[in-house]
């Protein structure tokens, strides 16, 4: 099998950067990702950092050389598999769900580990161009030598299949379908072609590319049928099992607060537990035991915008709170995720806290009337 091209991140790349906002997956998670490396005696696919086993251990958790490997995904473990293996062969993956599954987020680990770089990323925009997927040019050395291999500025795409590596294509169904068409020849044949020098750059082995889709967007440029046939797809589901969401949600929020340094610690396991209730019983339609059917609201109410919520509850109660997140604090952020644009949200919203909230007992009182407090003309009616 062969060697990886790159040392894998160390140690001294990693305090280089601890003032990073946000670093890459590769760089948090160097010492494991090198234990994993160095206890890994399955074969490995060419160009590939870690065999799929020890990409499987990565991101579900585990051990390696007595590291504990924490898990990155927590989901539906066949799932995982499925992705890791499609990449194992010559079909790129394409991975679809509704917003907050979770779909760039297991892209960026899975290339991380398998090929140390998770920055080789392309962005679908209304905007993305050709040029973003095949190469652009330098233009003021076109200007003063013509096409010439220097002049050429390689997209993320034509570097991977240079380096034989993995790049990400995030919200594939955001591009025009001109920009998407481009990838057919790149995914089929694994060539792209630069007639303005006369030449064709074919894919090392290590490369292959994961797109990402919402099904949400559904419409907006569908994928054709012959750029489908080129993905092996996988669906991730909403998490349906409370427990499991709120496990997620959990994780997620440490490790944020940790990062972000944010001056509150993270809400209780209750607290997120009615936060993540909510949300599923909103999704749904209906309270969580079938017994009474809710208006949801036009949002989409992702687990990404649940931790996303609790986080801007940390930060309140840390900054203009007591210290401790408390209920006001997570219902400034519950208005903000049920309440959007639309206006008929705010009826869903008030119907929702009266019929069910204020209904489940004392429990859950101080977050109905911290809730109650900021719906349009209630004011300070309900505080007492």
């Amino acid at each position: 099998m062969a060697k990886p091209d790159k040392p894998a991140p160390s140690a001294e790349k990693s305090d280089k950067t601890a003032d990073q906002l946000r670093p890459p997956a590769e760089i948090m998670f160097a010492a494991e990702l090198a234990a994993l490396a160095k206890a890994d005696q399955a074969p490995r696919p060419e160009g590939w950092r870690l065999s799929p086993r020890a990409v499987e251990t990565y991101l579900l958790g585990g051990e390696a050389g007595g590291m504990r490997i924490t898990p990155k995904y927590i989901g539906h473990q066949r799932l995982v598999q499925i992705a890791i293996a499609s990449l194992a062969t010559d079909r790129a993956l394409l991975l679809i769900g509704e917003p907050g599954t979770a779909k760039s987020w297991l892209s960026e680990h899975l290339t991380a580990a398998i090929s140390g770089n998770s920055l080789m990323l392309v962005q679908g925009t209304a905007g993305t161009t050709e040029e973003q997927i095949r190469y652009s040019w330098n233009y003021a050395m076109l200007l003063a030598e013509g096409p010439s291999p220097k002049a050429l500025v390689p997209s993320p795409v034509f570097r991977a299949m240079e380096q034989g590596t993995i790049v990400r294509f995030e919200e594939v169904t955001r591009s025009p379908a001109e920009v998407q068409d481009a990838l057919i020849t790149i995914l089929s044949e694994k060539v792209l072609a630069v007639p303005e020098l006369g030449l064709h750059i074919h894919a090392r082995r290590g490369f292959n590319l994961i797109g990402t889709a919402n099904t949400r967007d559904r419409g907006v440029n569908d994928m054709s049928a012959a750029l489908k046939r080129r993905f092996n797809i996988v669906v991730l589901p909403v998490p349906d099992d409370l427990d499991q969401e709120v496990g997620i949600v959990m994780k997620r929020v440490a490790e944020i607060g940790s990062q972000l340094k944010l001056p509150a610690p993270p809400p209780t396991a209750e607290a997120v537990a009615r936060v993540v209730q909510i949300f599923q019983e909103l999704r749904k339609g209906q309270t969580l035991d079938g017994k009474q059917k809710i208006k949801p609201p036009s949002g989409v109410l992702s687990t990404a915008e649940c931790i996303s919520l609790l986080g801007g509850s940390m930060a309140l109660a840390g900054h203009f709170g007591t210290g401790a997140v408390a209920d006001r604090d997570i219902a400034a952020g519950l208005h903000g995720a049920v309440v959007k644009e639309d206006s008929k949200d705010v009826a869903a919203w008030t119907e929702y806290l009266e019929n069910i909230i204020k209904k489940r007992g004392a429990d859950w009182l101080p977050l109905y009337k911290a809730c109650a407090e900021l719906l349009p003309g209630r004011g300070d009616k309900d505080k007492g």
